[in-house]
C-alpha cells in the first residue's frame, strides 16, 4: 500500500519514561503504535496503555466539534457549535465575570501533565496570567516532592535511572516502577544479576516487592517514622558517615536529635514492620555501597508526605551514599533541560488544586484542560455539587467526552499529541524528544495554543504575544537554540556524568544539602504526625496498568473494586465478589471487594483512573478522600482516607 509509512514521534504522557516512538500510519490514520529506536531507556517495548492509544485518538467519546450545552448539567446533551460561536460565548462569559467581580472569579484547572512541553506551559497559561485569572497551584501530585527536594538540595540534579545497573543496593521506596516506570525494573534486574540486593518499602507487596530482597510493609502515612528509627539505629551505632556529613551537609545533629525518641520498638509499633526488619535495613543502607533510591510519589500523599519525603532524602546523605557511580537518589528530572515560556505572576487568587470543591463557589468561570476534576479531585461529592451549579459556566477542552466535560457548558474538541508538533521534556531522563504531528487532526480539534490565541483575540489582547506556530514558541522556549527533528533524542547528559556529590551538587552556597532547612522555620526537621480517626481501614488509590490518572479509562478502565486482605475480610463476613458498602464521614459507596494477600492487614485499595460510570451510584474513590493538605506545598493526602467496610445485605 503505497499511502502506508512509518513516522517517529515521542510519547509525552505523564510517565517518567518519554519513550521514542514508531507508528504506522495509513491514509492519515493512526494504525499501530510500536517503540522507537530513539530514547535508549525505551529499549524496544513500550506499556500496553500507549500500544492502544489509538482507541482513544478514534474513540466514540472523541470530541469531534465545539458543543454547546443544551440540557441539564450533567447530562452531556449538547448541539454542536462552530469554533467562532463556542469561543465567541466563552470570550463573552470571561468578560462579564471580570467585569462583575475582577479576574479572580476565573479559574483555569489547566493540569496538562501528559501534554507535550508547548501544550503544557504555552498560550493558554499566558492568556489567563495576563487577564489576572485565578492562579490553580499545581498540588494534586508531586509538588510536596518538589518542595522537599528543593529545600534539601535545591537546584541539585536527581539521578540518571540508567546508573542503578552499578549500584549494589537498590531502594524502590514509595513507587510501582512495574506500573509506572515500566523501564526501570529491567535496569535493577541488570543490577541484581551483577549481585545487587533489593528493598522495596510499600504497603502492597507489589512485583517488584516479590522479586525484593526486603520487603517493608508499612502503614500508610508512617514513612517519616520508619525513618526516624532508621536514624536512631544508624547514630548509636556509630554507623552515619561522619567524613561525608560534615564535608556535605548541614542540619545533621538537629535530626539526629529528633530521632532519639525512636527505639526500633516505638518504630515498629508506628509503621507495622518488624523491628527486626528496620534494624536490617539500616545496617544494609549503612555497609552495602553503592546504594540507589528511586523515591516515587506515594509517600507524598498524606499528613506527613513532606517530612516522609525529606526523612527518606536524608537517609544516603547520613551513610555518605553519594558520590560515586551507582549511588545517587532519583526523583524528578522535570528541570534538568531549560525550557520556559514565561511563569505566571503572583498575587492573584491563588486556588489549590485540592480545595477545588471548596473554592467552586467564589467561581464564576471554570475553565478546565488536560485534567478530569470530576474524579480526580479530593472530595468529590462536593466538586460534583460545585459542577453542577447553573450560575457556574464551565468550559472543558479535551480530546473526549469525560466526567467533567459532561458537566460543562461549552466543550471544546483538543488534539492528541499524534496530531500536533511539540517537545517531550522527560523528568525521567535526561533526554528531550519532538513530538511530531503523524496524522490528520480529527475532527475540528484544536491545540491548546490555538485556543489560546483564539480567546486572546477576543479579549482584545496583543496579539504578538500569542502566535500559536509550534515552531516560534519551540525557539521562544529554548532561547533561540534548535529543538531535536523527529525520530531523534536530545541527550541532555550522558549515563554516568551526574553522579549527585561528584558532578552535580545541592544548589546553595556552600554545595551542603540541608537535613533541617532554616527556610521551613518550625518545621525544619521531619516530624510524625498521628492520624486521627474513627474509621480502623486506610484506604489508598494506587495507579494501575490500564490508564494514566483518568486518561484511557473510557475504554480500558481497571476493575471497579475495592481490595481487602483476606483477615479483615474475614472478621466484617465479606467473602470475594460480594458487594460491600465502603463509607466514612464523606460519602458511601457500593463496590465489589476482592481479597488480596499482598496487601498488608488494616489497608484497603481501589484503582486509581476510575470514571464515575464504572461504579454503581457514580461515585469513586475520591469520595471519601478529605480534602485535608499534607504538611509541605500544600499536597493531597489521598492516603489519609480511613474508612470502613461492610457486606450489603441482601
Amino acid at each position: 500500500m503505497s499511502d502506508v509509512a512509518r513516522l517517529l514521534t515521542a510519547c509525552p504522557l505523564d510517565c517518567p519514561d518519554t519513550c521514542s516512538l514508531e507508528v504506522t500510519v495509513a491514509g492519515g490514520r493512526l494504525v499501530s503504535i510500536d517503540a522507537g529506536p530513539a530514547n535508549p531507556l525505551t529499549q524496544g517495548f513500550i506499556c500496553a496503555k500507549v500500544k492502544q492509544h489509538a482507541r482513544r485518538v478514534y474513540a466514540p467519546e472523541r470530541v469531534l466539534t465545539p458543543l454547546v450545552r443544551v440540557g441539564p448539567k450533567g447530562s452531556g446533551d449538547f448541539r454542536p457549535a462552530s469554533w467562532d460561536e463556542a469561543l465567541d460565548l466563552v470570550a463573552a462569559r470571561i468578560s462579564e465575570a471580570i467585569e462583575a467581580d475582577g479576574g479572580s472569579a476565573v479559574v483555569p484547572y489547566l493540569y496538562n501533565s501528559s501534554a507535550g512541553l508547548l501544550a503544557a506551559e504555552g498560550l493558554t497559561w499566558r492568556l489567563f496570567d495576563e487577564i489576572g485569572a485565578a492562579r490553580v497551584l499545581h498540588t494534586i501530585c508531586a509538588a510536596t516532592a518538589g518542595a522537599a527536594w528543593q529545600s534539601t538540595f535545591g537546584s541539585m540534579l536527581s539521578a540518571d535511572p540508567h546508573d542503578v545497573v552499578h549500584s549494589r543496593l537498590v531502594i524502590v521506596w514509595g513507587a510501582n516502577p512495574a506500573i509506572s516506570n515500566i523501564h526501570f525494573p529491567p535496569l535493577v534486574q541488570k543490577a541484581r544479576a551483577a549481585g545487587a540486593r533489593l528493598v522495596v518499602v510499600d504497603p502492597r507487596r507489589t512485583a517488584m516487592a516479590r522479586r525484593a530482597d526486603r520487603h517493608l510493609a508499612l502503614r500508610p502515612g508512617t514513612d517519616v517514622a520508619l525513618v526516624l528509627g532508621m536514624v536512631r539505629h544508624l547514630a548509636a551505632n556509630d554507623l552515619v558517615d561522619r567524613v561525608f556529613v560534615d564535608l556535605h551537609a548541614t542540619g545533621v545533629d538537629e535530626l539526629i536529635a529528633a530521632a532519639d525518641e525512636w527505639t526500633l520498638d516505638r518504630t515498629a509499633d508506628v509503621t507495622g514492620v518488624a523491628a527486626g526488619d528496620i534494624e536490617g535495613f539500616a545496617d544494609d543502607l549503612a555497609s552495602i555501597r553503592p546504594a540507589f533510591v528511586r523515591i516515587g510519589w506515594g509517600l507524598e500523599r498524606n499528613r506527613n508526605g513532606g517530612s516522609s519525603f525529606r526523612a527518606v532524602l536524608a537517609l544516603p546523605v547520613l551513610t555518605g551514599q553519594l558520590g560515586v557511580l551507582g549511588a545517587g537518589i532519583m526523583s524528578s528530572l522535570s528541570g534538568a533541560g531549560e525550557f520556559s515560556l514565561g511563569g505566571p505572576s503572583q498575587g492573584r487568587r491563588k486556588v489549590n488544586m485540592n480545595h477545588l470543591g471548596a473554592e467552586l463557589p467564589a467561581t464564576r468561570v471554570l475553565f478546565v484542560q488536560g485534567s478530569n476534576p470530576a474524579v480526580t479531585a479530593p472530595r468529590q461529592r462536593l466538586v460534583l455539587e460545585g459542577l453542577a451549579r447553573e450560575d457556574l459556566f464551565t468550559v472543558v477542552h479535551d480530546q473526549v467526552v469525560t466526567d467533567t466535560a459532561l458537566y460543562a457548558d461549552v466543550v471544546l474538541p483538543a488534539t492528541t499529541h499524534f496530531e500536533a508538533d511539540d517537545l517531550a521534556g522527560s523528568y525521567g531522563t535526561f533526554t528531550r524528544q519532538r513530538v511530531a504531528a503523524v496524522i490528520d487532526r480529527v475532527g475540528e480539534s484544536r491545540t491548546n495554543d490555538e485556543v489560546g490565541a483564539g480567546l486572546a483575540a477576543r479579549l482584545g489582547l496583543d496579539m504578538q504575544r500569542y502566535d500559536a506556530d509550534p515552531r516560534r514558541l519551540m525557539r521562544e522556549g529554548l532561547a533561540g537554540a534548535l529543538p531535536p527533528v523527529a525520530g531523534e533524542v536530545e541527550v541532555l547528559r550522558e549515563p554516568g556524568t551526574a553522579v549527585q556529590f561528584r558532578d552535580t551538587f545541592p544548589g546553595f552556597e556552600d554545595r551542603k544539602a540541608r537535613l533541617a532547612p532554616p527556610i521551613l522555620r518550625e518545621r525544619a526537621v521531619p516530624a510524625y504526625r498521628e492520624l486521627e480517626s474513627d474509621y480502623p481501614l486506610a484506604l489508598i488509590t494506587p495507579a494501575t496498568h490500564r490508564t494514566i490518572n483518568s486518561m484511557f479509562g473510557e475504554f480500558n478502565a481497571a476493575e471497579a473494586c475495592v481490595r481487602i486482605h483476606p483477615n479483615d475480610a474475614s472478621a466484617r463476613a465479606v467473602g470475594d465478589g460480594d458487594t460491600v458498602r465502603m463509607w466514612n464521614d464523606l460519602g458511601s459507596i457500593a463496590v465489589v471487594a476482592r481479597l488480596d494477600a499482598d496487601l498488608r492487614p488494616g489497608v484497603v485499595s481501589m484503582p486509581k483512573g476510575l470514571w464515575r460510570r464504572d461504579v454503581a451510584g457514580g461515585l469513586t474513590a475520591n469520595a471519601l478522600v478529605p480534602d485535608t493538605l499534607n504538611d509541605l506545598a500544600g499536597g493531597a493526602c489521598f492516603n489519609d482516607a480511613r474508612v470502613e467496610i461492610a457486606p450489603v445485605s441482601g
